[in-house]
């Protein structure tokens, strides 16, 4: 092979989509690329002119315009342009110009054609806007992919066994005997359609254990006395997934699955582990069984080994951020169980809250703690506060020792500004939405996601309620909370080069998550504020975002594989940290990952810059206008 072709061969090489072809590909490509100088502020493609080949930046500098003139964008080497024409009209869309001298090497179209057809990497790279290699990024595979796709109704294998509520225990321990069964669905039938059942309660083996032979109840008692009431349910039409999820939030090992209204089965931990290859659900079970911080504490290899084994299967982001926050709120449910046994009974209600990436469902291996007490209202500082303290520094003492760091910010229950009655923090939210002010906002956007973890649920879910219906209605709390979101910037610099960071061993890297992840949760939080959603997860507020005329759905759909192909990079990174025994962190640097992953994060933090654009756009901030 000549000299000048080897050249083009191995350039093309090292960028992708080229970096995936077979080395016979590349040499047939090589030898049909013509070359062409151009110097600066010449105009390579016309708008309306015939387009007839693939361009790739040998060297210099190229800008796509639109039709009106204005930029579109800023392209270096081993970037490519005219695909988006090539592949529907064969005429030119987007005028490109040469921004200083510049070397072209045009592929001819049929070569094009011939990779398109040939090899799916390289005809989902070419998408014209990047989206179309991101959804194939991270779209699920293997075994996580089935976890979604298989309905939970194909791990029914009978229909379920059911007793009303003024049956006797002995009645019910009967009927399951004979039916060989370890729970059993409590009913009574539908007042609007008497013929039918619906759940009212369950009882399990445990609860006979527990509530009837331990209590020594007559077997006459009516199972109405002993049945947990209103069990959580599952809809046939859910997915495993799905089932997984709820079996990790509340800690439960039997969930009845309905059609509608009507039971028609009820599946226990086993058959879900025969469809999940993680162990998430017998950690969350292995954690309610240790009776000490120092047992907790001995599960950190487990959890670790849990993330890395959900990376391995290819799970999403999504399914391994609500997995691992799932894991982090039963951390917490054990230490509050152990912490009202050694201290006694809580004097009045109250709810353990958490904020942030825990509450949003989105939690990695490197995290912080972030939470709250929200107390009854009859809360008296002299009687009362001395026990909440205590239990608010067992909790989070328990935590750190689990791999929970305090917060740096002092967001803790153990904060006496954090440990306050209902009506206090419905004072703080309306206080920061009514009255904003920058400062205020930055220190306290974080309680913009918050979850109950533990005791009375209901507290939190008045916060959010409240939070909806204020926030939606008050533009100069979106402005500044807009504002505030465009702080930290995705990392491109003017030829979409990333603008990299040094640590201290001189590494270049960017942090994934400061000026990735953490932005874009930003944005997506101020536009679900804004349709008054109280979804907490940015998967659920992108959901409620699309049934408003906030952004155009094409747009909902970028964030969505913006979010996720970054949240993986960042999940796959802290991964082989732990694989190869480092301590996992949330700084890539650029140069060790793929090329094709280069054009991925690239693509995504495009996404991210467009978004912050439209966030200032839609929620303009006017200095000095106090008017909400």
């Amino acid at each position: 092979m000549q000299v000048e072709l080897i050249e083009i061969r191995d350039h093309l090489s090292r960028f992708a989509p080229f970096d995936e072809l077979p080395e016979e590909t590349l040499d047939e490509t090589a030898s049909r690329v013509q070359v062409r100088y151009y110097k600066a502020g010449t105009l390579i493609l016309e708008a309306g002119q015939d387009i007839t080949d693939l361009c790739y930046i040998r060297s210099g500098a190229v800008e796509i315009l639109r039709r009106t003139g204005e930029l579109f964008n800023r392209l270096g080497e081993g970037d490519i342009f005219g695909q988006a024409s090539l592949r529907r009209s064969s005429r030119v869309r987007f005028p490109a110009r040469a921004l200083e001298d510049t070397l072209i090497y045009f592929i001819p179209g049929a070569v094009f054609s011939q990779l398109n057809e040939s090899f799916d990497s390289f005809a989902d790279f070419v998408d014209t806007e990047g989206s179309g290699r991101l959804r194939s990024a991270i779209e699920p595979q293997g075994r996580a992919n089935e976890l979604i796709k298989v309905r939970v109704n194909k791990l029914i294998s009978r229909p379920p066994v059911m007793l009303d509520a003024q049956s006797s225990v002995h009645q019910a321990a009967t009927v399951m005997t004979d039916n060989s069964v370890s729970a059993l669905l409590i009913t009574e039938p539908m007042p609007e359609a008497p013929q039918q059942q619906r759940v009212v309660g369950i009882i399990t083996d445990r609860d006979f254990r527990t509530r009837v032979v331990s209590e020594a109840l007559p077997p006459e008692t009516p199972l109405q006395h002993i049945m947990s009431a209103d069990p959580v349910t599952l809809q046939s039409s859910d997915s495993v997934f799905d089932a997984i999820l709820c079996m990790l939030r509340h800690n439960i090992h039997h969930l009845p699955i309905l059609n509608r209204r009507r039971p028609v089965g009820l599946i226990n931990l086993a058959d879900v582990i025969r469809y999940q290859s993680q162990s998430s659900l017998y950690l969350v079970n292995d954690i309610f069984n240790r009776q000490s911080i120092a047992e907790l504490q001995g599960l950190l290899p487990d959890v670790r080994a849990t993330f890395v084994r959900m990376v391995e299967d290819e799970a999403s982001a999504h399914m391994i951020g609500s997995a691992m926050s799932s894991i982090g709120r039963s951390f917490i449910q054990r230490l509050v169980d152990l912490a009202e046994a050694q201290l006694g009974p809580p004097p009045i209600p109250y709810c353990f809250m958490v904020m942030g990436s825990m509450a949003r469902d989105e939690q990695l291996i490197v995290t912080d703690q972030d939470n709250a007490l929200v107390l009854d209202d009859r809360f008296d500082p002299a009687t009362h506060d001395d026990y909440f303290l205590r239990l608010a520094t067992f909790v989070s003492d328990g935590l750190a020792a689990c791999g929970y760091t305090y917060c740096k910010g002092d967001i803790m229950a153990t904060n006496r500004r954090w440990r306050q009655p209902l009506s206090v923090w419905k004072n703080y939210f309306s206080d920061w939405i009514e009255r904003p002010n920058p400062q205020t906002l930055l220190n306290s956007n974080i309680f913009f996601d918050l979850e109950a973890v533990s005791g009375q649920a209901d507290f939190v879910e008045q916060l959010r309620e409240l939070i909806a219906t204020k926030a939606s209605g008050n533009q100069r709390f979106l402005a500044l909370l807009a504002r505030n979101s465009l702080n930290r910037t995705p990392p491109l610099g003017f030829f979409r080069t990333f603008v990299m960071e040094q640590d201290g061993r001189q590494k270049n890297i960017i942090n994934i998550k400061g000026r990735g992840t953490a932005p874009l949760t930003d944005l997506i939080r101020v536009h679900a504020l804004a349709c008054g959603s109280t979804a907490q997860s940015s998967v659920d507020r992108l959901d409620d975002i699309a049934k408003t005329r906030l952004m155009p759905p094409e747009s909902v759909d970028r964030l969505r594989y913006a979010l996720e192909f970054l949240s993986l990079a960042r999940i796959r990174h802290q991964a082989l940290d732990i694989q190869e025994e480092r301590e996992p962190d949330n700084y890539i640097e650029p140069e060790n990952v793929s090329a094709a992953e280069r054009h991925g994060l690239k693509d995504a933090f495009q996404i991210l810059s467009n978004a912050q654009k439209f966030l200032r756009y839609r929620y303009p901030y006017t200095p000095g206008d106090s008017k909400p």
